[in-house]
């Protein structure tokens, strides 16, 4: 009896204030402004400031530098809140947590302090693996670093870097050795002061207007050699860790946009009123909002289970994979649906379901795209062995 009860669906009260401090949060600082946001595109500081009192731009970093350290299952639970706020600001907020990952994997302890000391003490930073010609294929990165006496010269541009018009400093994957592929990539942490280092303006993007996204470039730039995470050559081991620590989270972000796709769904089907009936009573309505909510519980399962697999050990690289194509297939699936409930106002900026829709596209691209995910469970189930 006690094994068939060692199973547990159930968060613990600890969690639960945790993912109540970032409902609230959600519902009291993101949401309200949302709009505004998504109209001027603006960066929204003043809610980022916010969330660094609470301790949520640095979830991840242990107590130890100042941050709150929370499990990846906890964070999976704040993201998704965060996200129900609005997708854009929870971005805005939760860039620290990846830019910080390679030091958390890699970094001496000198080079913990400093720079989870500097997200603690306010500054943001930034993850610089994507270029114009290596999204999905990391492999195929550009970036190089020569190695000249005590330093690296650090040569490369980097794209669609989220965070970066705002970052203290960017952690950045490049080539030590390109002859040897992948087994020859590093990574730096470098700083956004040096010379050599410069950034875009942020590009127009179809949603999630409140997190900026720009190019990053780096000309003969000095890095320390001090500034290597690891050795040489761990630079795409660091990266797979990496994601196996931050897709969930970036999964949880998706059930949180389609958590909100059916929370206002259910909303207006109450208050609209067709042929003498409200909205929901027409079976056709019902059923797939009925749909949407199997969908919502599903994907924060199989989030829920791959930040469970993380935390306490077990290989998560498939589990993540499941959970990140899943959750991310299904959002945009139920922010569609979303518009289609609304009818013609759902396809009108004055409703929120249109904004959701755009949002959550990215989704399904960012953090390795959908079909990425099918080719990691590809590999996995038929691995040899």
């Amino acid at each position: 009896m006690s094994e068939q009860n060692s199973v547990n669906f159930s968060i613990s009260e600890e969690q639960e204030m945790i993912r109540q401090l970032a409902r609230d949060f959600a519902r009291n600082e993101i949401a309200p402004v949302a709009e505004h946001y998504d109209q001027t595109h603006e960066y929204p500081w003043p809610v980022v400031k916010k969330a660094q009192e609470l301790g949520l731009t640095v979830a991840n970093v242990p107590e130890k530098y100042g941050g709150l350290e929370l499990s990846l299952f906890e964070e999976v639970l704040v993201q998704e809140e965060l996200a129900w706020g609005d997708s854009g600001v929870s971005t805005a907020i939760g860039v620290n947590a990846l830019a910080i990952l390679p030091v958390l994997i890699a970094g001496t302890e000198a080079q913990k302090e400093e720079y989870c000391g500097r997200l603690v003490d306010g500054k943001m930073a930034a993850y610089c693996a994507t270029e114009p010609e290596a999204g999905s294929d990391l492999a195929s990165i550009k970036t190089t670093a020569r190695k000249e006496g005590e330093h690296y010269i650090l040569n490369g541009s980097k794209t669609f870097i989220t965070g970066a018009t705002v970052a203290d400093f960017y952690t950045v994957f490049a080539y030590t050795d390109p002859s040897v592929r992948h087994r020859g990539m590093s990574c730096f942490v470098v700083d956004r002061d040096w010379e050599g280092v410069s950034v875009g303006q942020p590009f127009d993007k179809m949603g999630q207007h409140a997190s900026d996204t720009a190019e990053v470039v780096f000309d003969n730039v000095k890095v320390p050699a001090t500034h290597i995470l690891g050795q040489e050559g761990q630079g795409f081991m660091i990266a797979m860790q990496v994601f196996d620590r931050s897709r969930p989270g970036t999964a949880a972000g998706a059930v949180g946009v389609a958590q909100r796709a059916l929370d206002e769904s259910i909303k207006y089907a109450k208050e609209r009123v067709t042929f003498g009936k409200q909205l929901w009573q027409h079976q056709v309505i019902g059923h797939m909002i009925a749909d949407m909510a199997m969908e919502v519980e599903a994907a924060r399962l199989l989030v829920w289970k791959s930040a469970w697999a993380y935390d306490t050990g077990d290989k998560n690289t498939v589990i993540t994979a499941f959970a990140k194509a899943y959750a991310a297939d299904r959002a945009m699936e139920i922010a569609t649906n979303a518009v289609q409930v609304f009818g013609g106002y759902g396809y009108m900026s004055e409703y929120p379901v249109e904004k959701l829709m755009r949002d959550v596209k990215i989704f399904q691209i960012y953090e390795g795209t959908s079909q990425i995910q099918r080719e990691i469970v590809v590999r996995e189930l038929f691995r040899k062995g």
